[in-house]
């Protein structure tokens, strides 16, 4: 590179306000990496609690980490140290053995949920489709047919892709997987009128994560149980980000005093590693037999370590009852908001899963308060998402408000 090449460089990186060091990142990405992402120009190397660092220096409060993955903030020390121990004894053995470390983890979950078994896996759209077969399998096929909701959201692989109920995720698939039907969102009568001989299963978020943070309506779930005892069908939770204690209780299904026969996990289940998991009744388990489902790498020493030092971690740190305290900051400081600021729409908070619907986009407010080195998201192109750790401190969820509302009325004036 000559020098005016060199200073050309400097020139637009300083414009962009992107550092050597990210530049230097980026030119690997664009040169290397498949571009199915849209990334900020911003390289993150290191994490703790609720803070990030950029390979700059810089410094993030991150509400929202992980993409909700980093339930008990960055680098947990228990996490850390269970992986590092079990990385130094046994990296990974298939499920043709028995691993002691899983089976353990199957059995805290099962405890704290509604008994049964767990089938592990590596991520949330894997549950699913474990979840969609296991619907298929118990009837032999004959009752392939599932129902789930307009604004749902379970995964990205073909088949999770085809349960997701908005055509956006569907463009240039071609034929999609057939026997899924979708519903409007708390609409009973529209699943009554969907259900035919060949209905097996009903599948939906108890609270609607990429959606808009989106609690089920009063006596939705209630319901939708009524309907599947009634039609024998089975229905299943998806609580890949509302489950492992986000909301304050163990699992989303548990605020509504609706338990389902399936349920899928991953995102936070072990604190930032890599895992997944199916949770279902052991009449039904027998249905998953050998060679009909696997997941090569589902269940390992690592997850299943990472998992469980994320239960005991849950447990030890009183952190469930630290999600209601937590909560009721973002919820006061952020209806407060809606009070004086008429382009607040609503504000929805249901532990650390916080919604704030904007009657504008709310891309720019992301960028805006990624300016101001505060970490959010926005879904559904006007709700600002925030899943928070489990460890944020109220001294940090009002540092994150203060941030926040001060970038949301900028941006609505």
């Amino acid at each position: 590179m000559s020098v005016a090449d060199s200073a050309n460089t400097s020139s637009v990186q300083a414009a962009a306000g992107i550092g050597p060091a990210t530049q230097a990142v980026i030119d690997t990405f664009d040169h290397y990496v498949v571009p199915n992402y849209r990334r900020f120009p911003v390289c993150l190397v290191k994490g703790e609690g609720s803070r990030v660092w950029d390979a700059e220096g810089t410094v993030y409060l991150d509400l929202f980490p992980g993409w909700g993955c980093n339930l008990l903030g960055h680098c947990p020390e228990p996490v850390v140290k269970a992986v590092q121990e079990q990385v130094a004894s046994l990296i990974h053995v298939p499920n043709t053995w028995y691993i002691e470390a899983q089976g353990r983890w199957a059995q805290l979950l099962s405890e704290r949920s509604f008994g049964g078994k767990a089938f592990f896996c590596n991520s949330g759209t894997e549950a699913n489709e474990a979840a969609i077969k296991l619907v298929r399998l118990r009837s032999n096929g004959t009752r392939h047919k599932i129902i789930t909701f307009q604004g749902g959201f379970h995964g990205r692989t073909l088949g999770s892709v085809s349960a997701t109920a908005q055509p956006k995720y569907h463009e240039g698939l071609g034929p999609i997987v057939a026997g899924f039907q979708y519903a409007p969102h708390g609409d009973l009568a529209a699943v009554e009128e969907l259900i035919d001989d060949q209905t097996g299963g009903i599948m939906i978020e108890p609270i609607l994560g990429e959606g808009g943070v989106v609690p089920a309506p009063e006596g939705f779930l209630q319901g939708l149980r009524e309907i599947a005892d009634r039609h024998d069908l089975l229905l299943v939770f998806d609580e890949v980000q509302c489950g492992c204690g986000r909301t304050g209780t163990w699992f989303g299904y548990q605020h509504f005093g609706v338990t389902p026969d399936v349920m899928t996990l991953a995102k936070s289940l072990c604190a930032g590693v890599a895992g997944g998991a199916l949770l279902t009744t052991s009449e039904l388990a027998v249905h998953l037999r050998p060679g009909m489902h696997a997941a090569t790498f589902g269940g390992n020493p690592l997850a299943a370590r990472a998992g469980i030092a994320a239960i005991e971690m849950i447990e030890q740190q009183g952190l469930l009852a630290n999600v209601e305290r937590v909560a009721n900051v973002f919820r006061t400081r952020l209806e407060e908001l809606q009070a004086r600021c008429e382009a607040v729409v609503d504000v929805r908070v249901l532990g650390m899963m916080i919604g704030v619907q904007l009657a504008f986009d709310g891309a720019d407010v992301v960028q805006r308060a990624m300016q101001r080195r505060l970490l959010i998201n926005c879904t559904q192109g006007n709700v600002i998402r925030l899943l928070p750790a489990m460890t944020l401190t109220e001294a940090e969820a009002h540092e994150g408000c203060d941030i926040l509302c001060e970038t949301i009325l900028e941006a609505a004036s």
